[in-house]
């Protein structure tokens, strides 16, 4: 009950916190591209969330915990948290004044992007029980190398690239995206201090880096 009240607690929060960032500065809760990314974002969390409840309680336990102790990730994880801020608030203030208008086959196609990335997200979240939101060794951490892992060392991040840069789109606004362009270069920065933290602590990392070359992109990085 501990974990569900946790869990229901931290969901209804980013409702809230993004119903917020979108719609007051928007100035009106008749965006629709505002309620669409709603749509998108929580409606598929509410569902995985269920599912790890009651398949995986341990895993959702981990998902929900925070607090980085890496320097260089709690500074990634600000910077990332600065992105998002900017970017939602642009989008829709984008909006409100009618600087820029995204085609609707644009803002389909962003769509379809994002909730491909929600399934690949589920999928690295089924294959790896040791996922956690901040960058640790665990206690009898094994090396996973199968599925997702066995083509890419960090599928979890690509994921995230596939959700977050489509979101501005989402929300119909190209000047939000400016902002987004930079989660790419802050997920650079986690993943090299990421796999420092591995290589150094989880035994059989190194070797799993000479088998699986690409740390994020297939054939380029």
């Amino acid at each position: 009950m501990k974990l569900l009240f946790s869990a229901l607690c931290k969901y209804l929060l980013g409702v809230v916190l993004v119903g917020v960032l979108l719609f007051l500065p928007a100035g009106t809760l008749d965006y629709p591209y505002g309620w669409l990314f709603m749509g998108l974002l929580f409606v598929p969390m509410l569902l995985l969330g269920a599912v790890l409840f009651v398949k995986a309680p341990t895993l959702l336990e981990k998902r929900l915990s925070g607090g980085e102790r890496e320097r260089t990730q709690r500074g990634v994880v600000a910077l990332s948290g600065a992105v998002f801020l900017s970017g939602f608030t642009l989008s829709a203030l984008d909006f409100r004044f009618g600087w820029s208008e995204v085609p609707l086959p644009a803002v389909i196609l962003a769509s379809v992007l994002f909730l491909i990335g929600y399934c690949l997200y589920g999928e690295v979240m089924r294959e790896n029980a040791y996922l956690s939101r901040t960058v640790e060794v665990q206690a009898e951490q094994k090396i996973i190398d199968t599925g997702l892992y066995g083509t890419v060392r960090h599928p979890m991040y690509l994921a995230t690239l596939l959700m977050f840069l489509p979101m501005p789109i989402i929300l119909g606004s190209l000047y939000g995206l400016i902002p987004f362009l930079l989660y790419p270069i802050i997920i650079a920065v986690r993943i090299i201090n990421e796999e420092r933290v591995l290589t150094e602590g989880l035994v059989g990392y190194s070797e799993y880096k000479t088998r699986v070359k690409y740390r994020l992109i297939p054939f380029i990085w």
